[in-house]
């Protein structure tokens, strides 16, 4: 039973829940984020506080980085050897610091990313703005708890004489938290704590004309003052940062673009890299070369362009394509009162000048007390010198230094320490010249109890104090605001010209979705009928087109997908294109009904979509132009299981023409239709009756007589004119194309608006496909229902119908075959 008792019969998720707790707990409070009073991790704080023990300051040699880690691990930290030198690396690194914590000699890393030499290569000691986070901490101005084995203790703060956390930043990821406050000039945080202890009242905006924004340790832009403010009122917020970046000119007309400020925290070697990478791949035009030439006098990336180049176009892709421009978001997350805390600005200047008033607290009762107690020892040896032949007579008399101190107690009544201090008297202090030196500290520590007293005593004095420590450290470790602020962001506008090559290619689309861009001599060297295609898939669309152009592909779900021509797969013409879906994800039943080219997104040009159950829907081109294309986009509400049908591009002066499944046919002008928003669902095209279909719309210019083709389940073909239909108005029932019969009656499966020179493909249920040139048929009345060209018994009814792609230069208005 005593064996059994040793083990707790408890549930998985309250012993999981509990050990996750407490490890959230742990990493939060003891690792990853900083405290608010002193801006320090434990790790950090750890490694400053073991280096001033073992005076490695900055007024001693450097001394080796592997004996600091070894103290930090033996005696406070113990953890891995190489996440207490990787934090000590980054305190010294003026790249990712404002101050620098700590100075070391050798190799400690680089911008580019380059790991520092090992811990016994290099070596370090503690940067005199570290000592003003120490300062004082040996009078009793922060508590201390046991360190991890109980042979030591810790400080669980720092005194702090300047406020850290705003100064250097912290980042940090902990379990539900993550922190990430930006560096800042010492100069004006400290201008700022100095403004809030005068009016504790202040406001975001009169301590923002102290502290205006970040100064990071690379320099470089920040955009946008809103977002600083932001940041500062709640605690998060965010910023463009971008590199300081110059065009200058070369001899014969070039010129280049000179880096020499990167955004913070940026890894130069991946942005030169990635620059070059777009140079190569030509994702940006007039690009010549890319060089690092950052040296000892500084950071320098050269980007030299071609002859003739928009040096500002090039310039603005950089910035918003690489690492040359970035967002900083604020999460200003600190440990206050031991709880993870979004902070505030003020809540920040708050919490570190209450810290400063304990700490000052702590320190004056400190040296009062130790001033207190020298005051009472040097009033005891004035007194004992005054009467000198009897304290010496009586300590001769006596038997040993106990005795002596007895003695001296009770015949001139010292106190014991009085007593103590007497008996240890050195016999050269036995001068009269030393009186007069004890007289003269005795005034001294007197008027230092005094003003001791007095701090205690007045919080103006106090506050003095504080603001003297700190314009003190002001003065010492001030430097220059490196990083500039302009208050709004600059809306990037980049030529299309810069990016992308301008060159004619021809694209095609499938009707099982393949798409590609061919260039114009691999499709001029091979023939029509070379293309790779799976068994019953066609063309769907074939357009010759610029890199420039813009493809929107339509599907039946009422979406459309904006792909940029450059950005299509480039692929020989006699290889299969890419699925849509490995570009754009698309629903697994959605699929592409038709393929438009765009030039200019105009405000005189619209997109007609049709629907099978009677909707059509006009809307102005210029509103399908997207910035951003990863996704299918609504380009038509729909209602049930309603789909699109058709869709086309009109200039407004187009007439259309519908024909449902049971023969009938309306033709009215496209100015029927009123404009609507894009994702709207439009109006009624024509009236249906139960189980009828709209099975096709189509559009042709005013003031022309085109033929209609119209094709029948059972096989039948049938041309008419135009001339046998009257124009009507939207929303009717129209007129009837097919005689009805009472067995088997015909069921339109194809309409088409047809020239003398389309061809029309006809599929069957059995997978044949018969190819047919309407022109070639009769023309036949409304009445009739044409000329059978599959026998539907034996080949199968006539499921779909297509006109075959014909090859057409796309010139933007309008297309010319």
């Amino acid at each position: 039973m005593a064996e059994q008792a040793k083990y707790l019969d408890l549930p998985l998720e309250e012993v999981i829940g509990d050990r996750f707790g407490r490890y959230s707990k742990y990493i939060i409070q003891d690792r990853a984020l900083p405290d608010v009073r002193d801006g320090l991790k434990p790790v950090q704080r750890r490694i400053l506080y073991a280096m001033h023990q073992e005076k490695n300051t900055h007024d001693k040699p450097f001394r080796k980085s592997a004996k600091t880690v070894g103290t930090v691990i033996g005696n406070y930290h113990p953890h891995g050897d190489s996440s207490v030198y990787e934090a000590l690396v980054r305190m010294s690194q003026m790249w990712k610091v404002k101050e620098e914590l700590v100075e070391m000699h050798g190799n400690n890393g680089s911008i580019d990313g380059d790991p520092p030499a090992a811990m016994r290569y290099t070596e370090a000691r503690l940067s005199g703005i570290a000592s003003e986070l120490l300062q004082d901490i040996d009078k009793d101005t922060v508590d201390f708890i046991p360190n991890f084995d109980d042979t030591d203790y810790e400080p669980i703060v720092l005194p702090a004489k300047f406020p850290n956390l705003l100064v250097n930043g912290s980042t940090g990821i902990s379990s539900g938290y993550a922190t990430d406050i930006p560096p800042h000039n010492l100069k004006e945080v400290i201008n700022a704590v100095v403004y809030k202890i005068e009016h504790p009242n202040a406001s975001i905006d009169q301590l923002m004309k102290k502290l205006p924004g970040p100064d990071f340790p690379t320099g470089g832009i920040i955009q946008g003052e809103d977002g600083i403010r932001k940041a500062y009122e709640t605690g998060k917020g965010k910023v463009v940062v971008r590199g300081l970046a110059t065009i200058e000119p070369l001899r014969g007309g070039k010129e280049q673009i000179i880096i020499t400020e990167l955004p913070y925290d940026v890894n130069k070697a991946n942005l030169v890299k990635k620059m070059d990478e777009l140079r190569l791949e030509r994702k940006v035009e007039g690009i010549a070369e890319v060089r690092d030439e950052t040296d000892r006098t500084g950071l320098r990336i050269v980007i030299e362009l071609k002859k003739d180049v928009d040096s500002q176009g090039v310039l603005n892709y950089l910035y918003k394509n690489t690492d040359l421009q970035v967002s900083f978001h604020f999460n200003m997350v600190a440990i206050s009162n031991k709880t993870p805390t979004v902070m505030t600005l003020t809540g920040i200047l708050d919490a570190y000048i209450e810290h400063q008033r304990e700490v000052i607290k702590r320190q004056s009762e400190h040296d009062l007390k130790k001033a207190k107690n020298r005051a009472h020892i040097v009033e005891g040896l004035i007194y004992a010198v005054s009467i000198l032949d009897d304290v010496i007579a009586t300590i001769r008399s006596a038997k040993d230094k106990k005795d002596a101190k007895v003695k001296l107690q009770e015949q001139y009544e010292f106190t014991e320490a009085q007593a103590e201090a007497i008996v240890m008297l050195q016999l050269y202090r036995l001068t009269n010249t030393d009186v007069t030196e004890l007289q003269k500290e005795a005034e001294q520590l007197r008027e230092r109890i005094a003003y001791l007293e007095e701090i205690l005593g007045n919080e103006s004095k106090l506050l003095n104090v504080i603001k003297n420590d700190l314009k003190r450290v002001k003065k010492t470790y001030k430097s220059e605001r490196l990083t500039r602020i302009e208050s709004e962001v600059e809306d990037l506008k980049i030529n299309l010209e810069v990016m992308i090559p301008s060159e004619d290619v021809v694209v095609s689309v499938t009707k099982d979705g393949y798409v590609k861009r061919t260039s114009l001599r691999s499709y001029i060297a091979s023939n029509i009928e070379d293309l790779q295609m799976k068994d019953e898939d066609y063309i769907l669309s074939l357009y010759e087109v610029n890199t420039t152009d813009t493809l929107l592909l339509f599907t039946n779900k009422g979406n459309y997908l904006y792909i940029p021509i450059h950005e299509l797969p480039d692929i020989k013409w006699k290889d299969m294109g890419q699925h849509i879906a490995s570009i754009i994800s698309i629903g697994q039943d959605e699929r592409i009904i038709k393929a438009i080219p765009i030039r200019k997104f105009q405000d005189d040009q619209y997109i007609l979509a049709l629907t099978k159950n009677g909707m059509i829907k006009k809307s102005v081109l210029a509103d399908f132009k997207v910035q951003r294309y990863n996704r299918p986009i609504v380009g038509m509400k729909l209602k049930g299981e309603d789909e699109v049908i058709n869709v086309h591009l009109t200039d407004g002066h187009q007439e259309v023409f519908l024909a449902s499944n049971t023969g009938y046919g309306l033709w009215y002008h496209e100015a029927e239709v009123k404009l609507v928003g894009v994702k709207t669902a439009g109006v009624k095209s024509m009236t249906l009756k139960e189980e009828e279909l709209i099975v096709n719309g189509e559009i042709f210019p005013e003031l022309t007589n085109p033929n209609l083709f119209i094709v029948t389940q059972r096989g039948a073909c049938k041309r008419m004119n135009i001339s046998q239909f009257e124009q009507g108005t939207r929303a009717k029932r129209g007129l009837v194309m097919l005689k009805e019969l009472k067995r088997q009656p015909h069921r339109i499966v194809g309409f088409h608006v047809v020239n003398e020179d389309k061809t029309v493909v006809l599929q069957t249920e059995n997978s044949e496909t018969h190819s047919m040139l309407p022109i070639e048929f009769k023309e036949q009345t409304r009445q009739n229902n044409g000329s059978f060209v599959v026998d539907a018994d034996h080949q199968g009814q006539v499921t779909e119908t297509y006109v075959e792609a014909q090859y057409e230069k796309w010139f933007g208005e309008e297309t010319e075959s």
